[in-house]
Order: C-alpha cells, then structure tokens, then sequence
C-alpha cells in the first residue's frame, strides 16, 4: 500500500489540494475556475466510469491509468494558466473517481480472500485492510503538509493580529470583517517549482511501484470468472451506478459519503482560514494539519483492528459524538492567539472522528453490497463529490455559524440513514436464523418419527 502514499503526496488529496489551488491562483479567477471544472469532472466520471473501467482494465490498471491523470496536472502547474489548468482539471477529475474506485475494490476483494484463507470473517479482515490502508494514505498528509509548510515557510511573514481581526474569527466569520492581515505574500516560482517537483516525483516512483509490485486480482480470480456467467453488456455496466440506488440501502447510506465530503470541506476550508488563519496566521495551517493527518492515520489503524470486538456500529456512535461535540465548539468558541493548544486539540478531534468516517465508510460499502462493489464505490465517490462541490459552492456566500449549522443537519441525516440500515439488517438476519433454525427443528423431528 505504500504506492498510495506516494501518490496522495502528488497532491491526490482534493480537499487539501484545493487550498492551495485557490491560495496560488487566485488572480482573474483561475483557481476557483479549475476547482469548477475539477469538481464537475469528478461529478461526471463517478456517475459512469468506474464500473466499465474497472471491468475492462482490473483494478490494477485502472488504479496506474488514474494516478497518471494526477501526475499530469502536477505537470501542468509548472506552467499554470487557462490552457493548462483547465485540461489537466478535467483529466484529473475524470481519474479521481475511478481510482478510489479501484482501490475500494480491490481491497475489499483482498480482504475477503484472506479472510476465506484464514477462516475469518469477511467483515472483519476487510475492515483492518482499510485501517492499515488509510494508515498510510492519511500519513501521507503529515509528510505533505510539513514538506510544504517548510518550502513556503521560508517565505512567511509573522504579524501582530489586530483585535478588531479577531473579533470576526471563527463562526462570526461572515465575509463582511476586515481582511486578514497575517497572511503571506504570494511564493516565488522557485519555491512553487520545488514543491511541484517533489510531488511529481512521488508521483511518478508511486507509478512505477504500482505498475511492477501491485499483484493484479484477475491473477486471483481466474478460477471464479470461469464459474461466472457471461458479462452483463456494455449499456448495463455503464448504467450500474445508477441501477444500484433501486436497493434502498444505498439510498439511506448516500448521506454518509455527502457527510464526509461536508465535513472535509469545512476542516480543509472554513476551519484553516476563519479559525487558524485568522486567528494564529497562515504560517500554522500546515501545522494544524499534521496533527489532524497523524490522529487520522493513528485511529484509522486503530479502528481497523478493534472493529471486530466493537461492531461497526460502535465505532460509528463514536464518531458523530465526537464530530457533533466539535461542532458545538466551533459555534460558541472564539478563537485567540493565546489559545494555541485548544487549536490542534481540536484537529486532533476530528482526526479521530474522520478516521471513522473513511474506514468504516468504505468498509461497510464493501460489505453491504459484495456482489456490486464496483457500483458501489462509484455511487460512494459521487456522494462524496456531491458534498465538496456543495461545501465549494456556499463556501464564499455563507456565514460559518451557518456552515456549522448545516454541517450538523447533515450529520443528522447519516446517523439516520445508517441506523436504519442497521435496523434493516439487524432485522433480515434474524428472520434467515429463524428459517434456519426452524428447518433444522423440523429435519430433528423427523429424524425423531422415522
């Protein structure tokens, strides 16, 4: 799994990635022009690609041919202006989603192999699949945002934060206080080139590790394609997506992965500019995001190996407590310089709370729906991407104490869904006991007669 550190180190994080895209081109509005159109391709591929690629390449190669779409825009920010930005977005977003696609799958497909070998439960060895893979993906934010917080950090200018700044942080934040004067200036082309030349690199030698190392599933599965029947054709799986939602389970789960993009979007934009920015300078965001990055990493290995004794749904009332206690906080607290601990107390917090989200998410995907796991996380990324571009959209029109309040609706809304789902299983698991236990009663008395 260390090809995706690697390549999430290329900038394949969208939230984080995001940031920085607004930051550096933010003149005539090409940033928030790429971020457009990256979020519609995103959009648009996780409603049909995934499932046909996923099909006609394996996951191995689908994951090699994404990766390159990230290689390709990190190359395109060496030059960065409509005519490269703009196409290298499309290409990257059409690639986002049937990379974490591929990946979801093939995990899941390696968990279930493994368990089968061993003599576990499915559930359980994949779920520690997807603890140790965020593990490592979500470390890769550690070593990102430190890589970039001491490129940019030798361009860092450190100034005394006026009061008046600070009376508009935090969930007061509604576009209409005075303008932070603790940012930093624009960085220079050397420094933007060391940093995009360091990406690519891992980027490039993530490629390559994959291409050579990552064992291909077709490998594994020689012997059940040939008990399976004849593929469906070519207008069914690329309406699979689609075709999924008619299980109402997937239409109850659709607002966890809404919620994880919501969420990812408040911490990656509203939290690091009207809580860490305004408050401590923008010189502590890189920081402030390690801590979040290393407690998601922890808790997503963590998580992986106590789900077995906890239940998934443990697991799941931890997480909304936490998030929800954290929200609570953002609205009635008032960031201030001489609060530094409380500030990466509470990334660290929800650090904790997303490793949930991403482990158990894609964990419960996968076991939910076996038989169509390639839909499945296709459907998974297109709520997610639902939930950047709406995060995105309001981003500038809203104050934060009205993100929170969304935020915490939405989060409403999954414990919901999933509790249903639960409920639903819970309730078809029993009647399958029953059926069972009353057919072997009834082979008892007969045996019993005769």
């Amino acid at each position: 799994m260390f090809w995706w550190f690697l390549v999430d180190s290329s900038c394949s994080s969208l939230p984080t990635g995001a940031c920085r895209i607004c930051s550096l081109y933010s003149e005539q509005g090409l940033g928030v022009a790429t971020l457009s159109t990256l979020y519609a391709s995103v959009l648009l591929s996780s409603m049909f690609l995934p499932p046909i690629l996923i099909k006609k390449c394996g996951c191995k190669w689908t994951i090699v041919g994404s990766m390159c779409c990230y290689v390709v825009f990190s190359l395109g920010n060496f030059h960065a202006n409509w005519y490269t930005l703009i196409p290298t977005s499309i290409l990257l977003g059409l690639g986002a989603a049937p990379l974490w696609s591929a990946q979801g799958t093939y995990l899941t497909t390696m968990g279930n192999l493994q368990a089968e070998k061993a003599g576990k439960l499915g559930k359980d060895v994949v779920n520690q699949y997807f603890g140790i893979f965020f593990l490592v993906f979500q470390s890769s934010g550690v070593w990102g945002n430190l890589i970039s917080s001491l490129v940019f950090g030798k361009m860092s200018t450190q100034e005394a934060i006026p009061e008046e700044q600070l009376m508009s942080c935090g969930a007061k934040d509604c576009l209409m206080g005075p303008a932070a004067t603790n940012s930093t200036h624009h960085p220079s082309q050397q420094l933007i080139y060391t940093l995009l030349g360091i990406y690519t690199g891992c980027g490039v030698l993530a490629i390559l590790l994959v291409a050579v190392f990552l064992e291909s599933l077709e490998d594994k599965l020689e012997n059940e394609r040939e008990r399976k029947p004849r593929p469906p054709p070519l207008w069914s799986t690329l309406l699979s997506t689609f075709m999924l939602f008619r299980d109402k389970r997937l239409c109850l789960l659709m607002f966890l992965p809404l919620y994880s993009g919501f969420q990812q979007g408040f911490l990656s934009g509203e939290y690091t500019k009207s809580y860490v920015t305004c408050a401590l300078g923008i010189h502590f965001v890189g920081y402030v995001m390690i801590c979040f990055a290393a407690m998601t990493a922890l808790c997503s290995l963590l998580y992986g190996k106590i789900s077995k004794y906890t239940g998934r749904a443990a697991l799941y009332a931890l997480g909304a407590a936490i998030h929800f206690s954290c929200i609570v906080v953002f609205l009635l607290w008032h960031p201030n310089p001489n609060q530094l601990p409380v500030f990466f107390v509470l990334s660290g917090l929800w650090g904790m709370s997303d490793a949930v989200w991403q482990t158990q998410n894609n964990a419960l995907f996968g076991v939910l729906f076996d038989e169509n796991k390639e839909p499945a996380f296709a459907s998974y990324r297109l709520g997610e991407a639902i939930g950047f571009v709406i995060a995105f959209g309001y981003s500038s029109f809203l104050c934060v104490s009205t993100k929170l309040y969304i935020l915490l609706g939405v989060l409403s809304l999954a414990v919901v869904g999933y509790g249903t789902v639960e409920y639903l299983e819970a309730k078809a698991a029993s009647k399958v006991l029953g059926a069972e236990t009353k057919n072997q009663t009834e082979e008892e008395e007969m045996k019993t007669k005769m």
